[in-house]
Protein backbone atom coordinates (compact mmCIF):
# COMPACT_ATOMS: atom_id res chain seq x y z
CA UNK A 1 0.00 0.00 0.00
CA UNK A 2 1.03 3.45 -0.66
CA UNK A 3 1.96 5.22 2.01
CA UNK A 4 -0.10 8.47 3.04
CA UNK A 5 0.28 11.66 0.47
CA UNK A 6 2.63 9.49 -1.73
CA UNK A 7 2.12 10.75 -6.08
CA UNK A 8 2.30 7.92 -8.18
CA UNK A 9 4.00 8.66 -11.17
CA UNK A 10 1.75 10.31 -14.06
CA UNK A 11 0.82 6.89 -16.28
CA UNK A 12 1.98 7.45 -19.77
CA UNK A 13 -0.35 4.99 -22.48
CA UNK A 14 0.75 3.28 -25.34
CA UNK A 15 -1.70 2.45 -27.83
CA UNK A 16 -1.15 -1.97 -28.33
CA UNK A 17 -2.02 -1.08 -32.02
CA UNK A 18 -0.25 2.33 -32.77
CA UNK A 19 -1.40 2.64 -36.37
CA UNK A 20 -0.38 5.49 -39.00
CA UNK A 21 -1.85 7.57 -40.99
CA UNK A 22 -4.37 6.04 -43.56
CA UNK A 23 -3.83 6.39 -47.08
CA UNK A 24 -6.46 4.22 -48.51
CA UNK A 25 -7.73 5.70 -51.66
CA UNK A 26 -11.71 6.40 -50.91
CA UNK A 27 -14.92 6.27 -52.98
CA UNK A 28 -18.09 8.26 -51.61
CA UNK A 29 -21.29 6.55 -51.37
CA UNK A 30 -23.09 9.39 -50.04
CA UNK A 31 -22.61 13.12 -49.63
CA UNK A 32 -22.41 15.17 -46.29
CA UNK A 33 -26.41 16.22 -47.56
CA UNK A 34 -27.53 12.80 -48.44
CA UNK A 35 -31.37 12.51 -46.61
CA UNK A 36 -33.36 9.63 -46.10
CA UNK A 37 -37.52 9.16 -46.43
CA UNK A 38 -40.77 8.60 -48.72
CA UNK A 39 -43.32 11.45 -49.05
CA UNK A 40 -41.74 14.41 -48.58
CA UNK A 41 -40.43 13.62 -45.30
CA UNK A 42 -36.99 12.94 -44.90
CA UNK A 43 -34.17 13.47 -42.71
CA UNK A 44 -30.28 14.05 -42.83
CA UNK A 45 -27.93 10.46 -42.93
CA UNK A 46 -25.59 12.33 -41.46
CA UNK A 47 -25.32 15.92 -39.84
CA UNK A 48 -23.68 17.90 -36.92
CA UNK A 49 -25.29 18.71 -33.22
CA UNK A 50 -24.05 20.32 -30.17
CA UNK A 51 -24.36 18.50 -26.78
CA UNK A 52 -22.08 20.03 -23.80
CA UNK A 53 -20.38 22.74 -25.85
CA UNK A 54 -18.77 19.88 -27.73
CA UNK A 55 -19.93 19.35 -31.71
CA UNK A 56 -21.31 15.89 -32.16
CA UNK A 57 -21.55 13.90 -35.57
CA UNK A 58 -24.80 12.19 -35.56
CA UNK A 59 -25.48 9.24 -37.94
CA UNK A 60 -28.79 7.57 -38.94
CA UNK A 61 -29.02 4.11 -38.35
CA UNK A 62 -29.61 3.13 -42.32
CA UNK A 63 -26.42 5.06 -43.27
CA UNK A 64 -24.90 2.24 -41.39
CA UNK A 65 -26.64 -0.60 -43.37
CA UNK A 66 -26.28 1.27 -46.65
CA UNK A 67 -22.34 1.42 -46.18
CA UNK A 68 -22.82 -2.61 -45.31
CA UNK A 69 -24.27 -3.29 -47.71
CA UNK A 70 -22.43 -1.36 -50.73
CA UNK A 71 -19.08 -3.12 -48.97
CA UNK A 72 -20.20 -6.91 -49.43
CA UNK A 73 -20.95 -6.31 -52.60
CA UNK A 74 -17.73 -4.73 -53.54
CA UNK A 75 -15.75 -7.34 -51.85
CA UNK A 76 -17.42 -10.40 -53.44
CA UNK A 77 -17.03 -9.07 -56.70
CA UNK A 78 -13.61 -6.65 -56.47
CA UNK A 79 -10.26 -7.29 -55.58
CA UNK A 80 -7.75 -4.39 -54.02
CA UNK A 81 -5.20 -3.67 -57.57
CA UNK A 82 -2.69 -4.56 -54.95
CA UNK A 83 -3.42 -8.08 -55.35
CA UNK A 84 -4.02 -8.28 -58.67
CA UNK A 85 -0.57 -6.44 -59.19
CA UNK A 86 1.02 -9.48 -57.41
CA UNK A 87 -1.31 -12.11 -59.58
CA UNK A 88 0.39 -9.88 -62.61
CA UNK A 89 3.70 -10.10 -61.32
CA UNK A 90 3.60 -14.35 -60.96
CA UNK A 91 3.24 -13.89 -64.80
CA UNK A 92 5.97 -11.87 -65.48
CA UNK A 93 8.54 -13.60 -63.10
CA UNK A 94 10.91 -15.82 -64.76
CA UNK A 95 11.60 -18.22 -61.68
CA UNK A 96 7.84 -18.94 -61.14
CA UNK A 97 6.35 -22.24 -62.75
CA UNK A 98 3.99 -23.18 -65.40
CA UNK A 99 1.81 -24.02 -62.70
CA UNK A 100 2.03 -20.89 -61.06
CA UNK A 101 1.75 -19.12 -64.04
CA UNK A 102 -1.56 -21.06 -64.88
CA UNK A 103 -2.91 -20.89 -61.76
CA UNK A 104 -2.26 -16.73 -61.78
CA UNK A 105 -3.56 -16.69 -64.91
CA UNK A 106 -6.84 -18.32 -64.37
CA UNK A 107 -7.13 -16.02 -61.07
CA UNK A 108 -6.79 -12.86 -63.32
CA UNK A 109 -9.67 -14.23 -65.91
CA UNK A 110 -11.58 -15.08 -62.71
CA UNK A 111 -11.42 -11.21 -61.88
CA UNK A 112 -12.35 -10.21 -65.05
CA UNK A 113 -15.18 -12.13 -64.80
CA UNK A 114 -16.27 -11.20 -61.53
CA UNK A 115 -15.91 -7.62 -61.54
CA UNK A 116 -18.81 -8.01 -63.71
CA UNK A 117 -20.61 -8.14 -60.61
CA UNK A 118 -22.90 -10.85 -61.84
CA UNK A 119 -21.13 -13.95 -60.23
CA UNK A 120 -18.90 -13.77 -57.63
CA UNK A 121 -15.50 -14.51 -57.38
CA UNK A 122 -15.88 -17.58 -55.33
CA UNK A 123 -18.60 -19.54 -54.37
CA UNK A 124 -17.91 -19.55 -50.79
CA UNK A 125 -19.25 -15.94 -50.43
CA UNK A 126 -17.94 -16.23 -46.79
CA UNK A 127 -18.96 -14.92 -43.03
CA UNK A 128 -19.67 -11.57 -42.62
CA UNK A 129 -17.46 -9.77 -40.56
CA UNK A 130 -17.58 -6.19 -39.45
CA UNK A 131 -15.52 -4.25 -36.72
CA UNK A 132 -16.14 -0.68 -36.53
CA UNK A 133 -14.59 2.17 -34.22
CA UNK A 134 -16.82 4.70 -33.02
CA UNK A 135 -15.28 8.02 -32.32
CA UNK A 136 -16.11 9.36 -28.99
CA UNK A 137 -17.75 12.85 -30.75
CA UNK A 138 -19.98 9.61 -32.66
CA UNK A 139 -23.97 9.60 -31.97
CA UNK A 140 -25.80 6.92 -33.75
CA UNK A 141 -30.26 6.96 -33.18
CA UNK A 142 -30.51 2.85 -33.12
CA UNK A 143 -28.42 0.05 -32.81
CA UNK A 144 -25.27 -0.24 -34.54
CA UNK A 145 -24.86 -4.22 -34.82
CA UNK A 146 -28.41 -4.68 -36.19
CA UNK A 147 -27.98 -1.98 -38.54
CA UNK A 148 -24.57 -3.25 -39.70
CA UNK A 149 -25.75 -6.44 -40.01
CA UNK A 150 -29.02 -5.64 -42.13
CA UNK A 151 -26.84 -4.25 -45.11
CA UNK A 152 -24.90 -7.36 -44.69
CA UNK A 153 -28.39 -9.44 -45.12
CA UNK A 154 -29.19 -7.07 -47.95
CA UNK A 155 -26.37 -7.81 -50.02
CA UNK A 156 -25.97 -11.66 -49.73
CA UNK A 157 -30.28 -11.70 -50.32
CA UNK A 158 -29.88 -9.01 -53.23
CA UNK A 159 -26.79 -10.50 -55.17
CA UNK A 160 -25.86 -14.18 -56.34
CA UNK A 161 -23.95 -14.52 -53.29
CA UNK A 162 -24.26 -18.28 -51.37
CA UNK A 163 -25.80 -18.94 -47.72
CA UNK A 164 -23.48 -20.46 -46.03
CA UNK A 165 -24.13 -19.72 -42.17
CA UNK A 166 -25.95 -22.73 -40.49
CA UNK A 167 -27.97 -22.59 -36.99
CA UNK A 168 -27.63 -25.19 -34.21
CA UNK A 169 -31.10 -26.59 -33.48
CA UNK A 170 -29.86 -28.86 -30.86
CA UNK A 171 -26.04 -30.14 -29.89
CA UNK A 172 -26.16 -32.15 -33.26
CA UNK A 173 -28.94 -30.87 -35.58
CA UNK A 174 -28.37 -27.62 -37.98
CA UNK A 175 -30.51 -25.51 -40.55
CA UNK A 176 -29.21 -23.03 -43.28
CA UNK A 177 -30.32 -19.48 -42.13
CA UNK A 178 -31.11 -18.80 -45.79
CA UNK A 179 -29.84 -15.29 -45.34
CA UNK A 180 -26.00 -15.59 -44.41
CA UNK A 181 -27.03 -14.26 -41.10
CA UNK A 182 -25.75 -14.45 -38.41
CA UNK A 183 -22.79 -11.49 -39.62
CA UNK A 184 -20.24 -11.29 -36.73
CA UNK A 185 -20.06 -7.31 -35.68
CA UNK A 186 -17.98 -6.39 -33.26
CA UNK A 187 -17.58 -2.63 -32.34
CA UNK A 188 -14.76 -0.42 -30.70
CA UNK A 189 -14.44 3.13 -29.00
CA UNK A 190 -12.00 4.96 -30.43
CA UNK A 191 -11.07 8.21 -32.11
CA UNK A 192 -12.89 11.45 -31.74
CA UNK A 193 -15.36 12.51 -34.09
CA UNK A 194 -15.19 9.64 -37.17
CA UNK A 195 -16.66 5.73 -37.05
CA UNK A 196 -14.06 3.74 -39.12
CA UNK A 197 -15.22 -0.15 -40.33
CA UNK A 198 -13.66 -2.78 -41.48
CA UNK A 199 -15.84 -5.25 -44.00
CA UNK A 200 -14.26 -8.77 -44.48
CA UNK A 201 -16.20 -11.64 -46.39
CA UNK A 202 -14.24 -14.62 -44.71
CA UNK A 203 -14.71 -18.36 -46.25
CA UNK A 204 -14.67 -21.47 -44.58
CA UNK A 205 -11.59 -22.82 -46.73
CA UNK A 206 -9.60 -20.02 -45.56
CA UNK A 207 -10.77 -19.65 -41.87
CA UNK A 208 -10.19 -23.17 -41.03
CA UNK A 209 -6.10 -22.55 -41.81
CA UNK A 210 -6.36 -20.31 -39.00
CA UNK A 211 -3.96 -21.81 -36.04
CA UNK A 212 -2.88 -21.27 -32.23
CA UNK A 213 0.24 -22.56 -30.98
CA UNK A 214 1.13 -22.09 -27.73
CA UNK A 215 4.69 -22.39 -27.82
CA UNK A 216 7.11 -22.25 -24.81
CA UNK A 217 9.23 -19.26 -24.04
CA UNK A 218 12.71 -21.46 -24.98
CA UNK A 219 11.92 -20.93 -29.01
CA UNK A 220 12.94 -17.09 -28.61
CA UNK A 221 15.76 -17.33 -30.82
CA UNK A 222 16.07 -17.13 -34.44
CA UNK A 223 17.19 -20.72 -35.71
CA UNK A 224 14.55 -22.02 -33.45
CA UNK A 225 11.74 -19.87 -34.43
CA UNK A 226 12.12 -20.66 -38.02
CA UNK A 227 12.37 -24.03 -37.71
CA UNK A 228 9.37 -23.95 -35.57
CA UNK A 229 7.41 -21.62 -38.30
CA UNK A 230 8.51 -24.05 -41.61
CA UNK A 231 6.57 -27.13 -39.76
CA UNK A 232 4.00 -25.10 -39.25
CA UNK A 233 3.38 -23.15 -42.36
CA UNK A 234 3.66 -26.62 -44.34
CA UNK A 235 0.31 -27.62 -42.40
CA UNK A 236 -1.57 -24.49 -44.28
CA UNK A 237 -1.14 -26.84 -47.09
CA UNK A 238 -3.11 -26.44 -50.65
CA UNK A 239 -6.81 -26.35 -49.26
CA UNK A 240 -7.86 -22.98 -48.62
CA UNK A 241 -6.06 -21.84 -52.55
CA UNK A 242 -3.01 -20.25 -52.75
CA UNK A 243 -0.99 -18.09 -53.20
CA UNK A 244 -1.57 -16.53 -49.75
CA UNK A 245 -1.24 -13.43 -47.98
CA UNK A 246 0.16 -15.10 -44.51
CA UNK A 247 0.13 -13.83 -41.32
CA UNK A 248 2.11 -14.75 -38.44
CA UNK A 249 1.71 -13.13 -34.67
CA UNK A 250 4.41 -13.92 -32.15
CA UNK A 251 3.10 -13.37 -28.45
CA UNK A 252 -0.29 -11.82 -27.37
CA UNK A 253 -1.43 -10.90 -23.50
CA UNK A 254 -4.10 -13.56 -24.33
CA UNK A 255 -4.76 -16.47 -26.96
CA UNK A 256 -7.71 -14.44 -28.15
CA UNK A 257 -6.02 -11.44 -28.58
CA UNK A 258 -3.15 -12.88 -30.76
CA UNK A 259 -5.51 -14.59 -33.42
CA UNK A 260 -7.57 -11.82 -33.48
CA UNK A 261 -4.14 -9.91 -34.47
CA UNK A 262 -3.89 -12.86 -37.37
CA UNK A 263 -7.04 -11.80 -38.80
CA UNK A 264 -6.07 -8.31 -38.88
CA UNK A 265 -2.55 -8.63 -40.28
CA UNK A 266 -4.32 -10.96 -42.63
CA UNK A 267 -6.04 -7.83 -44.40
CA UNK A 268 -3.02 -5.62 -44.21
CA UNK A 269 -5.48 -3.54 -41.37
CA UNK A 270 -2.14 -3.46 -39.28
CA UNK A 271 0.06 -2.52 -41.94
CA UNK A 272 0.69 1.16 -40.64
CA UNK A 273 2.16 -0.24 -37.64
CA UNK A 274 6.03 0.62 -36.15
CA UNK A 275 8.74 -1.38 -37.68
CA UNK A 276 10.56 -1.30 -33.98
CA UNK A 277 9.24 -2.23 -30.30
CA UNK A 278 9.62 -0.62 -27.00
CA UNK A 279 9.64 -0.56 -23.34
CA UNK A 280 6.09 -0.15 -23.52
CA UNK A 281 4.75 -2.72 -25.00
CA UNK A 282 3.39 -1.98 -28.93
CA UNK A 283 2.74 -4.45 -31.57
CA UNK A 284 5.13 -4.04 -34.26
CA UNK A 285 6.56 -4.95 -37.85
CA UNK A 286 9.06 -6.74 -38.40
CA UNK A 287 10.17 -6.42 -41.78
CA UNK A 288 13.37 -8.52 -41.78
CA UNK A 289 11.60 -11.81 -40.15
CA UNK A 290 8.56 -11.15 -42.96
CA UNK A 291 11.29 -10.95 -45.77
CA UNK A 292 13.05 -14.49 -44.42
CA UNK A 293 10.01 -16.30 -43.99
CA UNK A 294 8.26 -15.27 -47.38
CA UNK A 295 11.80 -16.57 -49.08
CA UNK A 296 11.34 -19.64 -46.91
CA UNK A 297 7.92 -20.30 -48.32
CA UNK A 298 9.25 -19.77 -52.02
CA UNK A 299 11.75 -22.83 -51.21
CA UNK A 300 9.05 -25.21 -49.94
CA UNK A 301 8.05 -25.74 -53.63
CA UNK A 302 4.28 -26.12 -52.98
CA UNK A 303 3.87 -23.20 -55.33
CA UNK A 304 0.36 -21.76 -56.36
CA UNK A 305 -1.72 -24.85 -55.48
CA UNK A 306 0.11 -27.13 -58.03
CA UNK A 307 4.52 -26.89 -57.47
CA UNK A 308 5.83 -23.73 -57.28
CA UNK A 309 7.22 -20.74 -56.23
CA UNK A 310 4.51 -18.65 -55.22
CA UNK A 311 2.87 -20.36 -51.97
CA UNK A 312 2.78 -16.89 -50.72
CA UNK A 313 2.45 -13.24 -52.02
CA UNK A 314 3.95 -11.96 -48.97
CA UNK A 315 4.03 -12.43 -45.39
CA UNK A 316 3.23 -10.17 -42.25
CA UNK A 317 4.94 -10.97 -39.07
CA UNK A 318 3.57 -8.96 -36.16
CA UNK A 319 4.69 -9.53 -32.55
CA UNK A 320 3.39 -8.75 -29.19
CA UNK A 321 3.73 -8.66 -25.65
CA UNK A 322 3.10 -11.70 -23.64
CA UNK A 323 2.92 -13.04 -20.18
CA UNK A 324 6.17 -14.12 -19.30
CA UNK A 325 4.78 -18.01 -18.75
CA UNK A 326 3.02 -17.56 -21.99
CA UNK A 327 4.05 -17.71 -26.04
CA UNK A 328 1.12 -17.59 -27.86
CA UNK A 329 1.86 -18.10 -31.76
CA UNK A 330 -0.79 -17.55 -34.41
CA UNK A 331 -0.49 -17.91 -38.18
CA UNK A 332 -3.61 -17.66 -40.89
CA UNK A 333 -4.10 -17.04 -43.94
CA UNK A 334 -6.15 -14.40 -46.52
CA UNK A 335 -6.71 -16.90 -49.65
CA UNK A 336 -7.17 -16.00 -53.53
CA UNK A 337 -10.40 -14.21 -52.58
CA UNK A 338 -8.70 -11.87 -50.47
CA UNK A 339 -12.08 -10.10 -49.72
CA UNK A 340 -11.75 -7.18 -47.60
CA UNK A 341 -12.29 -3.38 -47.32
CA UNK A 342 -12.26 -0.38 -45.37
CA UNK A 343 -14.99 2.22 -44.87
CA UNK A 344 -15.42 5.74 -42.92
CA UNK A 345 -18.22 7.61 -41.89
CA UNK A 346 -17.18 11.09 -41.44
CA UNK A 347 -18.59 14.96 -41.37
CA UNK A 348 -17.71 14.83 -45.06
CA UNK A 349 -20.10 11.88 -45.90
CA UNK A 350 -19.45 8.04 -46.18
CA UNK A 351 -17.08 6.49 -48.07
CA UNK A 352 -15.79 2.70 -48.88
CA UNK A 353 -12.16 1.97 -50.24
CA UNK A 354 -12.02 2.31 -53.80
CA UNK A 355 -11.57 -1.81 -55.12
CA UNK A 356 -10.10 -2.39 -58.95
CA UNK A 357 -13.57 -2.13 -60.93
CA UNK A 358 -11.13 -2.75 -64.15
CA UNK A 359 -9.06 -5.88 -63.50
CA UNK A 360 -8.66 -6.39 -67.20
CA UNK A 361 -5.51 -4.32 -66.91
CA UNK A 362 -3.61 -6.67 -65.38
CA UNK A 363 -4.44 -9.45 -68.09
CA UNK A 364 -1.65 -9.43 -70.25
CA UNK A 365 -1.24 -10.24 -74.36
CA UNK A 366 -0.57 -14.13 -73.98
CA UNK A 367 -1.66 -17.44 -74.97
CA UNK A 368 -3.36 -19.53 -72.52
CA UNK A 369 -2.31 -22.82 -74.36
CA UNK A 370 0.94 -22.11 -73.55
CA UNK A 371 0.22 -22.02 -69.99
CA UNK A 372 0.46 -25.11 -67.70
CA UNK A 373 2.06 -27.28 -70.48
CA UNK A 374 0.13 -30.21 -72.31
CA UNK A 375 -3.66 -31.19 -71.52
CA UNK A 376 -5.34 -34.65 -71.78
CA UNK A 377 -8.75 -34.70 -72.48
CA UNK A 378 -11.01 -36.88 -70.25
CA UNK A 379 -14.96 -37.56 -71.76
CA UNK A 380 -17.05 -38.19 -68.42
CA UNK A 381 -19.97 -39.43 -70.61
CA UNK A 382 -18.01 -42.49 -70.88
CA UNK A 383 -18.48 -45.67 -68.60
CA UNK A 384 -16.27 -45.46 -64.98
CA UNK A 385 -14.04 -48.34 -66.26
CA UNK A 386 -13.01 -46.81 -69.39
CA UNK A 387 -12.53 -43.29 -67.27
CA UNK A 388 -10.39 -45.14 -64.87
CA UNK A 389 -8.23 -46.78 -67.50
CA UNK A 390 -7.72 -43.37 -69.76
CA UNK A 391 -6.71 -41.98 -65.86
CA UNK A 392 -4.21 -44.96 -65.26
CA UNK A 393 -1.98 -44.37 -68.30
CA UNK A 394 -1.14 -40.70 -67.26
CA UNK A 395 1.13 -39.48 -64.42
CA UNK A 396 0.51 -37.52 -61.27
CA UNK A 397 0.99 -33.92 -62.11
CA UNK A 398 -0.78 -34.55 -65.35
CA UNK A 399 -3.20 -31.63 -66.63
CA UNK A 400 -6.57 -32.41 -67.90
CA UNK A 401 -10.04 -31.16 -69.27
CA UNK A 402 -12.63 -32.89 -68.15
CA UNK A 403 -16.17 -32.70 -70.36
CA UNK A 404 -19.61 -34.56 -69.68
CA UNK A 405 -21.23 -35.10 -66.13
CA UNK A 406 -20.39 -34.73 -62.29
CA UNK A 407 -22.25 -35.65 -59.35
CA UNK A 408 -21.55 -32.54 -56.86
CA UNK A 409 -21.60 -33.46 -53.15
CA UNK A 410 -19.93 -32.32 -50.16
CA UNK A 411 -20.19 -32.22 -46.13
CA UNK A 412 -23.58 -33.21 -45.33
CA UNK A 413 -24.51 -35.03 -48.47
CA UNK A 414 -21.77 -37.69 -47.94
CA UNK A 415 -23.10 -37.54 -44.11
CA UNK A 416 -26.34 -38.74 -45.58
CA UNK A 417 -25.31 -41.44 -47.91
CA UNK A 418 -22.87 -42.88 -45.04
CA UNK A 419 -26.17 -43.12 -43.00
CA UNK A 420 -27.47 -45.28 -46.93
CA UNK A 421 -24.44 -47.47 -47.02
CA UNK A 422 -24.42 -47.88 -43.07
CA UNK A 423 -28.40 -49.38 -43.21
CA UNK A 424 -27.76 -51.97 -46.17
CA UNK A 425 -29.25 -49.58 -48.80
CA UNK A 426 -25.92 -49.23 -50.64
CA UNK A 427 -25.31 -46.26 -52.79
CA UNK A 428 -26.82 -44.72 -55.52
CA UNK A 429 -25.88 -45.22 -59.14
CA UNK A 430 -24.98 -42.02 -60.09
CA UNK A 431 -22.52 -41.54 -57.26
CA UNK A 432 -20.55 -45.18 -59.02
CA UNK A 433 -20.86 -43.98 -62.45
CA UNK A 434 -19.70 -40.32 -62.47
CA UNK A 435 -16.94 -38.35 -60.48
CA UNK A 436 -18.11 -36.91 -57.40
CA UNK A 437 -17.29 -33.10 -57.35
CA UNK A 438 -17.24 -31.30 -53.31
CA UNK A 439 -18.49 -28.25 -54.46
CA UNK A 440 -21.47 -26.37 -52.90
CA UNK A 441 -22.61 -23.52 -55.38
CA UNK A 442 -23.75 -19.73 -55.41
CA UNK A 443 -27.16 -18.30 -56.28
CA UNK A 444 -27.70 -19.27 -60.33
CA UNK A 445 -27.94 -15.67 -62.12
CA UNK A 446 -30.84 -15.20 -64.42
CA UNK A 447 -30.03 -16.48 -68.06
CA UNK A 448 -27.19 -18.44 -66.35
CA UNK A 449 -26.99 -22.46 -66.42
CA UNK A 450 -24.88 -22.31 -62.72
CA UNK A 451 -23.81 -19.91 -59.96
CA UNK A 452 -19.97 -19.51 -59.28
CA UNK A 453 -18.87 -23.16 -58.39
CA UNK A 454 -15.52 -23.38 -57.23
CA UNK A 455 -14.32 -26.82 -55.24
CA UNK A 456 -14.67 -27.36 -51.77
CA UNK A 457 -11.79 -28.95 -49.25
CA UNK A 458 -11.01 -32.65 -50.37
CA UNK A 459 -9.79 -33.29 -46.59
CA UNK A 460 -12.72 -32.63 -45.09
CA UNK A 461 -14.47 -35.43 -47.09
CA UNK A 462 -11.34 -37.60 -46.43
CA UNK A 463 -12.98 -40.12 -43.73
CA UNK A 464 -15.65 -41.18 -46.79
CA UNK A 465 -13.53 -42.71 -49.10
CA UNK A 466 -12.43 -45.81 -48.20
CA UNK A 467 -15.85 -47.09 -46.83
CA UNK A 468 -17.15 -45.54 -50.35
CA UNK A 469 -14.63 -46.59 -52.65
CA UNK A 470 -15.39 -50.42 -51.26
CA UNK A 471 -18.75 -49.82 -52.27
CA UNK A 472 -17.79 -49.13 -56.00
CA UNK A 473 -18.20 -45.10 -55.70
CA UNK A 474 -16.15 -41.74 -55.03
CA UNK A 475 -14.17 -43.59 -57.54
CA UNK A 476 -13.04 -40.42 -59.19
CA UNK A 477 -12.85 -37.43 -57.07
CA UNK A 478 -12.60 -33.51 -57.90
CA UNK A 479 -12.25 -30.93 -55.02
CA UNK A 480 -9.07 -28.78 -53.86
CA UNK A 481 -6.10 -29.15 -51.63
CA UNK A 482 -4.55 -31.85 -49.86
CA UNK A 483 -5.67 -35.24 -48.56
CA UNK A 484 -4.56 -37.64 -46.01
CA UNK A 485 -2.25 -40.83 -46.49
CA UNK A 486 -5.78 -42.41 -45.83
CA UNK A 487 -6.92 -41.35 -49.40
CA UNK A 488 -3.85 -42.24 -51.22
CA UNK A 489 -4.19 -45.84 -49.57
CA UNK A 490 -7.99 -46.52 -50.80
CA UNK A 491 -7.18 -45.05 -54.43
CA UNK A 492 -4.22 -47.60 -54.62
CA UNK A 493 -6.29 -50.21 -53.18
CA UNK A 494 -9.64 -49.93 -55.10
CA UNK A 495 -8.43 -48.12 -57.94
CA UNK A 496 -9.33 -44.48 -57.33
CA UNK A 497 -8.43 -41.17 -58.19
CA UNK A 498 -8.31 -37.86 -56.58
CA UNK A 499 -8.31 -35.24 -59.15
CA UNK A 500 -7.63 -31.25 -57.81
CA UNK A 501 -8.64 -28.02 -59.51
CA UNK A 502 -7.92 -24.67 -58.99
CA UNK A 503 -9.33 -23.67 -55.87
CA UNK A 504 -10.69 -20.01 -55.95
CA UNK A 505 -11.76 -19.55 -59.71
CA UNK A 506 -15.88 -20.11 -59.45
CA UNK A 507 -17.05 -17.66 -61.14
CA UNK A 508 -14.69 -18.87 -63.98
CA UNK A 509 -15.65 -21.88 -63.94
CA UNK A 510 -19.62 -21.31 -63.84
CA UNK A 511 -18.90 -18.53 -66.85
CA UNK A 512 -16.86 -21.47 -69.07
CA UNK A 513 -17.25 -24.64 -68.15
CA UNK A 514 -20.24 -25.50 -66.24
CA UNK A 515 -23.24 -25.75 -68.89
CA UNK A 516 -25.74 -27.71 -66.95
CA UNK A 517 -26.77 -28.00 -62.83
CA UNK A 518 -30.02 -30.17 -61.99
CA UNK A 519 -31.17 -31.35 -58.78
CA UNK A 520 -30.89 -34.79 -58.03
CA UNK A 521 -31.36 -35.53 -53.97
CA UNK A 522 -31.56 -33.47 -50.85
CA UNK A 523 -33.21 -30.20 -51.26
CA UNK A 524 -33.31 -29.56 -47.84
CA UNK A 525 -29.84 -29.20 -47.67
CA UNK A 526 -29.76 -25.98 -49.71
CA UNK A 527 -26.32 -25.62 -51.44
CA UNK A 528 -24.99 -28.56 -49.84
CA UNK A 529 -27.49 -30.94 -52.12
CA UNK A 530 -26.51 -33.31 -54.38
CA UNK A 531 -26.36 -32.01 -57.70
CA UNK A 532 -25.89 -33.45 -61.35
CA UNK A 533 -23.74 -30.74 -63.69
CA UNK A 534 -22.45 -31.00 -67.44
CA UNK A 535 -19.28 -29.58 -67.70
CA UNK A 536 -16.98 -29.02 -70.93
CA UNK A 537 -13.21 -28.06 -70.70
CA UNK A 538 -13.12 -28.21 -66.96
CA UNK A 539 -9.54 -27.61 -65.54
CA UNK A 540 -7.63 -30.76 -63.23
CA UNK A 541 -4.41 -31.88 -62.42
CA UNK A 542 -3.87 -35.47 -61.03
CA UNK A 543 -3.20 -35.54 -57.91
CA UNK A 544 -3.29 -39.09 -56.77
CA UNK A 545 -3.65 -42.27 -58.88
CA UNK A 546 -4.26 -45.82 -58.64
CA UNK A 547 -0.77 -46.37 -58.21
CA UNK A 548 -0.34 -45.10 -54.76
CA UNK A 549 1.97 -41.52 -55.62
CA UNK A 550 0.57 -38.68 -54.43
CA UNK A 551 1.51 -34.94 -55.92
CA UNK A 552 1.38 -33.43 -52.77
CA UNK A 553 3.31 -36.23 -50.65
CA UNK A 554 6.16 -35.10 -52.71
CA UNK A 555 5.85 -31.76 -51.58
CA UNK A 556 5.77 -32.97 -47.61
CA UNK A 557 1.81 -32.33 -47.58
CA UNK A 558 0.51 -35.76 -47.57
Amino acid sequence: MNAPGHILPHYHHTPLFPLGNDATPYRQILGPDARIGTNGNTAPVIRVEKVMGREMLVIASEGLRLLSEAAFIDINHLLRPAHLAQLRKILDDPEASDNDKFVAYDFLKNANIAAGGVLPMCQDTGTAIIMGKKGRLVWTDGNDEAALAAGARDAYQKKNLRYSQLAPLTMFEEKNTRNNMPAQVEIYAEGEDEYKFLFIAKGGGSANKSFLFQATPSILTHDRMIAFLKEKILTLGTAACPPYHLAIVIGGTSAELTMKTVKLASTKYLDTLPTKGSEHGHAFRDLEMEAEVHKLTQSLGVGAQFGGKYFCHDVRVIRLPRHGASLPIGLGVSCSADRQALGKITRDGIFLEELEHNPAKYLPDIDPDKLGGPVVKIDLNRPMKEILAQLSKHPIKTRLSLSGPMVVARDLAHAKLRERLESGQGLPDYFKNHPVYYAGPAKTPEGYASGSFGPTTAGRMDSFVADFQAAGGSMVMLAKGNRSAAVREACQKYGGFYLASIGGSAARLAEDCIKKVELLEYPELGMEAIWRIEVVDFPAFIVIDDKGNDFFKELNLG
